[in-house]
């Protein structure tokens, strides 16, 4: 048996057992659960049918408002009188009450269509709030995945070290076998020590990463941080995104560019409400009341009345000191500020997109070169094995094919990474990151 078969199969046995006692989060779970428990999404939902429930008739003053009230007076007084004819009359501690009580509507029935313009406004502010929603998701979609496939990378290169690891090893045992007999020196064994401790020390750095990024996943997935897990081993990287395409769909679809938009129809309302200002207003009242008062001396001791009262009132501003001009001033300034920064974010967007696309585009190259570079180093690794066992290659030249493998490993799994990360990106500007 060739000795790297032996090493590809003592790699197996040290990863079989543990690999089976831990949960494999799929990414489409981990998204999922974010959908479900991240705290910010929840927040924005919240915010949403807050935007939902202000769109009512009622909230936008197309509907009467209609009070009762009761009011309820006792007294109790000396009282004198005098009369005309000269008479007086007196007496203490004299009880008076007054009860009233009744229902009042009034009605704006006209306040030159403000609260048409209102109604439609609370609308736009719940498309609003549902655009921020979708940000807010799009975005911890790709905080999940970004940092799902970062486990990915740091998870196969966990797996290129321990690779290292077992050659090491192979190689400190051939060290000191070929000490023992006499075909090599000390010094030999010592620098396979050391560099089988280096590989330790790096393997202890990259496993501390790897928990820190665990942590941080379980954090954005609003879950226990302790939790355990491991994740799929592939990074599948979509090849075939087109520029065209993303910038056509970003037109459409980017979450930032949508809020522009609706924040300029909101902006224009806000300008129809204010110019309901030169209009009359028109209220309609009517309502139903009943009093009743007893008094313990007087020409009237006791009376009652009941009855429906109704009625109008119209009122129109004439001059309020330019106020009038000067805010729809301000609101024409803000639709124009609004299609600026429609504009600005177009501008934006192409140019993120443009660079975004030619960084993806340089990182598949480098995958692809990377791959060729990987398989090429895992041949010269084996070759140089085979060499090392026969003891016709220096440890030098040993150190550097097996240096030259794993950072071959490293770049490969680096870059499939950077790949991934500029598809995430392209997708996020694009508004078109899948949810799922």
């Amino acid at each position: 048996m060739k000795v790297h078969y032996l090493y590809k199969t003592l790699l197996v046995l040290l990863f079989a057992v543990p690999m089976q006692a831990q949960e494999v989060l799929k990414l489409e779970d981990a998204v999922k659960i974010a959908l479900q428990n991240n705290y910010e999404i929840k927040i924005a939902s919240n915010v949403v049918k807050i935007n939902q429930a202000n769109v009512a008739p009622g909230n936008a003053g197309m509907l009467p408002n209609v009070g009762a009230s009761i009011t309820d007076t006792n007294g109790l007084q000396n009282v004198s009188q005098t009369r005309s004819d000269g008479t007086t009359s007196s007496l203490n501690n004299a009880k008076s009450s007054s009860l009233s009580y009744g229902v009042a509507l009034g009605w704006t029935v006209f306040d030159g269509f403000k609260m048409f313009a209102s109604l439609k406004q609370f609308k736009e502010l719940e498309k609003l709030g549902e655009v921020q929603l979708k940000q807010t998701i799009i975005t911890k979609v790709g905080d999940v995945t970004t940092t799902y496939f970062n486990l990915v990378q740091l998870q196969q290169q966990l797996m290129a070290m321990d690779t290292t690891l077992v050659i090491s090893n192979q190689r400190l045992t051939l060290a000191q076998n070929r000490f023992s007999i006499g075909k090599a020196s000390k010094l030999e064994v010592l620098n396979a020590q050391v560099d089988l401790n280096t590989d330790k020390t790096n393997q202890l750095k990259l496993k501390e990463t790897y928990a820190t990024t665990k942590i941080v996943l379980n954090q954005i997935l609003a879950r226990d941080t302790t939790m355990d897990f491991t994740v799929e081993t592939a990074i599948p990287v979509n090849d075939q995104l087109k520029l065209t395409d993303l910038m056509e769909t970003a037109k459409k679809q980017n979450p930032q560019l949508e809020a522009q938009l609706i924040n300029k129809r909101v902006s224009e309302l806000q300008l129809k409400q204010i110019k309901a200002g030169r209009y009359p207003t028109v209220t309609l009242n009517s309502g139903y009341g009943l009093t009743e008062t007893h008094s313990m001396l007087g020409f009237t001791t006791q009376s009652q009345s009941a009855g429906i009262n109704y009625g109008f009132n119209a009122s129109f501003n004439i001059f309020n000191g330019f106020y009038q001009n000067r805010n729809e001033k301000i609101a024409k300034l803000q639709i124009d500020n609004a299609a600026l920064a429609i504009e600005q974010q177009n501008k934006t967007l192409e140019s993120q997109l443009n660079t975004a696309y030619q960084a993806y585009s340089t990182n598949l190259e480098l995958t692809k070169l990377e791959k060729s570079n990987e398989a090429i180093a895992k041949q010269n690794m084996d070759i140089t094995f085979e060499k090392f066992r026969i003891g016709t290659i220096t440890t030098l030249e040993f150190r550097t094919a097996q240096l030259n493998y794993i950072n071959a490993r490293v770049r490969y799994t680096e870059a499939q990474y950077q790949a991934k990360l500029s598809e995430i990106l392209l997708n996020e500007l694009a508004g078109n990151l899948k949810l799922e």
